[in-house]
């Protein structure tokens, strides 16, 4: 093997945060954080959402997404409110544009006129 081309293999802790699952291997993968091990040491921590102690198909339970709505929910009501304001904001560009062409209309109506 070639030096110094090839990342630090090392032991690293994997932390499943919604049911606290922690396992201990060994990974390539940086990490910027540490935790204390079962043994004393400290060891790189790597977070994540999902493992077999927090999996519907391992546990027989229901997903948390299905609480918070689902990913489809969630999508919406993220994106919505953005997609709101925009449209909001058009809405109010319109008004204007069309506000200033009803008044130069009055005023060539009036000129006109007299």
């Amino acid at each position: 093997m070639r030096k110094d081309i090839h990342p630090d293999y090392r032991q690293v802790v994997f932390l499943d945060v919604s049911s606290d699952f922690k396992v201990l291997t060994k990974s390539t993968v940086q990490a910027s954080e540490t935790i204390e091990w079962e043994d004393g040491k400290e060891y790189p921590v790597v977070r994540f959402d999902l493992s077999s102690a927090s999996h519907a198909f391992y546990t027989g339970k229901e997903q948390a997404l299905n609480d918070r709505g689902g990913r489809i929910q969630q999508f919406r009501e993220r994106y919505n409110k953005q997609v709101a304001e925009d449209e909001t904001a058009a809405s109010e560009t319109a008004a204007s544009e069309t506000a200033g062409a009803e008044t130069a209309a009055a005023e060539a109506t009036e000129t006109a006129d007299s």
